[in-house]
């Protein structure tokens, strides 16, 4: 565990403000570095509400150093993740290095494109169900190796904390959720 652990967030045209915005928070409330890099070669982002973000980089960019964690959340801009190779080939090379990456809602569709779901537990918005034949409804988060998964908006917080726990140890992870008084 490094001192001050990276972050790799990913924001696509689409992305769903909470499930970024509510882990992004928490783990810059823990002390993590946390890189927002736009998929497009705009820093700016619109989300699923019209909320628009403005990113520290572009993914071209961000992708030329290695981070502890990529974080990427779901929306229904998570198709155009699913069609960038670039995508898939990132979050592949993070597993292989032995780093995790967190997916939630319909993100874990990116997971599975890149071939990291099969043989792991996970969840993901119920939606996907089609893709994800093997979702665990009932679970909030799912940790699996490498690769963490929540539902949905409704659980951003709990993968947040899950994030910081992996990255910072869960006393960390119950401080901030002190602090915050969840």
């Amino acid at each position: 565990m490094s001192t001050t652990p990276s972050v790799l967030t990913i924001l696509m045209p689409g992305f769903e403000e909470i499930e970024a915005i509510a882990p992004v928070d928490l783990l810059r409330r823990a002390g993590a570095r946390v890189i927002l890099a736009s998929l497009g070669p705009e820093p700016s982002v619109t989300g699923r509400c019209n909320i628009t973000v403005l990113a520290e980089t572009t993914l071209a960019i961000a992708t030329q150093q290695p981070y502890d964690l990529i974080f990427i959340p779901g929306g229904p801009g998570v198709k155009h993740l699913r069609s960038d190779p670039r995508v898939a080939a990132l979050v592949k090379a993070q597993v292989a290095a032995g780093r995790p990456v967190a997916a939630i809602c319909a993100a874990p569709l990116v997971l599975h494109d890149a071939g990291l779901l099969a043989g792991r537990r996970y969840t993901a918005f119920p939606s996907t169900a089609d893709e994800l034949p093997h979702i665990l409804h009932d679970q909030r988060v799912v940790e699996d190796g490498p690769i963490l998964t929540s539902r949905g908006a409704g659980t951003a917080l709990d993968l947040g904390y899950a994030m910081i726990a992996r990255l910072l140890g869960p006393a960390k992870a119950a401080e901030i959720r002190r602090q915050i008084c969840a």
